[in-house]
């Protein structure tokens, strides 16, 4: 058992089987789409193997946008914590220069290679994943919604 299955951090917002306890919220990231927040979402959905929960302007009683347009919605229960909307108006949709998303080590190794290539479908890649001379593999994608990857492992790891 690796030290990360042993020790959970104070504040990740899940109990020990993945479910959103009260508390402080850690840092997540909160992208506005141009009018793709749903399709982005079932995507990162499909590629995390988490559910998605969606909230339409119907819903949330806005007037300034298509009805069914996303006023906000968030990965349930998922390993990667994400949320986004669709931006009406003149507020500037998500664009991701001079950051990636990190999952170094965040699951075991044959679980962050389907990641890698999930992400890759529509996107490109910048990195193949591939060891390192320092033993570690990893790779960089950009998925189709312009989010920039940072994926790997360590050796030894089963994968």
């Amino acid at each position: 058992m690796r030290i990360a299955e042993l020790v959970r951090l104070p504040g990740d917002g899940s109990d020990e089987r993945g479910c959103i306890v009260p508390g402080p919220t850690p840092p997540t990231p909160y992208l506005h789409f141009a009018g793709t927040a749903r399709e982005a979402l079932a995507f990162y959905g499909d590629v995390f193997g988490c559910s998605v929960q969606l909230h339409t302007f119907e819903e949330f009683k806005r007037t300034d946008g298509p009805r069914e347009a996303i006023a906000h919605g968030y990965l349930k229960q998922g390993p990667v914590r994400l949320f986004a909307a669709d931006v009406v108006g003149n507020d500037p949709p998500f664009r991701c220069e001079g950051m990636m998303f990190s999952l170094l080590g965040t699951a075991d190794p044959s679980t962050l290679k389907g990641w890698f290539s999930g992400l890759s479908e529509g996107g490109r890649v910048v990195d193949d994943l591939q060891k390192r001379p320092w033993g570690a593999s990893d790779g960089q994608v950009i998925d189709r919604y312009g989010l920039h990857w940072l994926i790997g492992f360590e050796d030894g790891e089963n994968g």
